[in-house]
C-alpha cells in the first residue's frame, strides 16, 4: 500500500524527460541526458509503475521479462527527497503483483549491497547466488 498521498500508476504514459529527471536525481546522473525510456518500456517491458504525488513522478520501477516464466525488476527509483516513506516498496510489491497476474513464476532482482535491507526484508526476495559479466569497456 503506497503512503498517503501517492498513487501507484501501472503502464502510464511515459514522459521520457521527466523519467530521466527523475532517475537522475536517483541515482546522481546527468539531469540534461534524456533517455528513450517510452520506446524502450512499450519494446521490452512486462509493466511499469509510476508512483505520483500531487502529479509529480516520485517513484518508478519496471518488469522486464522473457515471455515466460521469468520476471526482472529493474531501475527501481525514488526520489531523494520522497524516500523512507514506503514508496520503493510499495512500487516493488506493485510491479510483484502484476508480474504474478502475468504468469511468470520467478521474479528476480539485483541489487548493490546497501539495498540488501530493502530487497530481502522489505520487499520479500531471498538471497541467492547469481552471476555478472561485465560488458561495457572499464565496467
Amino acid at each position: 500500500m503506497p503512503p498517503s498521498g501517492v498513487n501507484l500508476l501501472s503502464r502510464f504514459p511515459v514522459d521520457d524527460q521527466e523519467l530521466s529527471a527523475l532517475h537522475a536525481r536517483a541515482f546522481g546522473g546527468d539531469p540534461a541526458r534524456v533517455q528513450p525510456w517510452s520506446q524502450r518500456l512499450q519494446r521490452h517491458a512486462l509493466t511499469w509503475i509510476g508512483a505520483f504525488d500531487g502529479g509529480r513522478l516520485t517513484g518508478f520501477v519496471q518488469v522486464c521479462w522473457d515471455g515466460g516464466a521469468h520476471a526482472f525488476v529493474l531501475d527501481t527509483a525514488v526520489d531523494p527527497d520522497c524516500q523512507g516513506r514506503g514508496i520503493g516498496a510499495a512500487l516493488v510489491k506493485a510491479a510483484t503483483a502484476e508480474a504474478r497476474a502475468a504468469g511468470c513464476e520467478w521474479l528476480h532482482v539485483d541489487f548493490e549491497p546497501h539495498l540488501e535491507h530493502f530487497y530481502l526484508n522489505r520487499c520479500g526476495f531471498r538471497p541467492t547466488p547469481a552471476g555478472l559479466i561485465a560488458l561495457a569497456t572499464g565496467s
